[in-house]
């Protein structure tokens, strides 16, 4: 058992210093009351402080260039530029806790991440002038992917979380579309193709895995 010399208290485990007053304990320790913190939990630990210290450095520098030395973007002489960056910025820093958060399935991370960044370029894309483009190409391209990938999650999953997936991808592909619809009152192809896959996708999970659907159903509704 430890002991400190100048407390004059024993103390179990096997720590280096004194609890009460961190001096140096001395004696012979014992097994150690907690567990050690694993050498990957530590590199990851490291990683998550020097991209936040570098997210800090780029948003002040940003922010320093932008407002005290008025440094433009070309083309645009009115648009501060270092918010659009600090917006950037944080939707960065959201995935990387999503990355490092335990107890979330990958739809949920994958979809959140995504949903988040489509809205940050589509506000970028209405101060940079290609938010026609992005809205009728981009997005919906973009959600495609996204269903496809969670259709391939739910045929592949082993953890009944089969209503994830088939939520996820019928949300993501038909409000969007519908959302689009009222407002513009068409659909251009890329729209079109969202929705049909987001649908057909969604057949696809019920026809495949009906009772894995119907199981998860029971149990997340207790019926």
């Amino acid at each position: 058992m430890k002991h400190c010399p100048y407390c004059k208290v024993d103390i179990g485990g096997d720590p280096k210093k004194c609890p009460l007053c961190q001096s140096k304990l001395t004696g012979e320790g014992e097994v150690s009351y907690f567990p050690r913190v694993k050498e990957a939990y530590k590199k990851q630990s490291m990683f998550y402080k020097i991209q936040l210290f570098s997210v800090w450095v780029v948003l002040i520098v940003g922010l320093g260039l932008d407002f005290a030395l008025k440094l433009r973007l070309p083309g645009y002489p009115d648009l501060h530029w270092s918010l659009l960056l600090a917006m950037w910025l944080m939707v960065i820093e959201f995935g990387i806790m999503r990355r490092f958060k335990p107890g979330r399935g990958s739809a949920g991370k994958v979809t959140a991440i995504v949903l988040i960044t489509l809205a940050c370029l589509l506000v970028t894309a209405s101060y940079l002038n290609f938010f026609d483009v992005t809205l009728q190409m981009i997005v919906p391209i973009v959600l495609t992917a996204m269903i496809v990938a969670d259709f391939v999650l739910a045929m592949v999953d082993k953890h009944n979380n089969n209503m994830t997936y088939l939520l996820t991808g019928l949300a993501i592909g038909v409000l969007p579309s519908l959302g689009y619809f009222l407002v513009h009152w068409t659909l251009t192809l890329t729209w079109t193709i969202c929705l049909l896959v987001s649908v057909v996708l969604f057949a696809g999970v019920v026809i495949f895995k009906g009772r894995a659907v119907a199981a998860e159903l029971r149990r997340r509704f207790n019926i």
